[in-house]
């Protein structure tokens, strides 16, 4: 996993395979995928707002459960 501060993006490599293609699954997230379609690396555009997001959400989450 590498983070790029100055452009804020967090890439996380599954395998060295060249890159054949990618696909976005989410704005600022991306999927790149090698020749047999294989997940080789997942690359995420304004890296600190999704994790400050994430980590928000899941922390929400689990308050609202525990006081239920």
């Amino acid at each position: 996993m590498k983070y790029f501060e100055r452009e804020d993006v967090l890439y996380w490599a599954v395998s060295d395979d060249p890159e054949c293609g990618s696909i976005e699954i989410s704005p600022n997230i991306t999927a790149e995928y090698n020749d047999k379609g294989e997940l080789i690396g997942i690359e995420i555009l304004k890296a600190s707002d999704f994790i400050r997001d994430s980590i928000a959400e899941s922390v929400q989450a689990k308050v609202l459960h525990l006081r239920e």
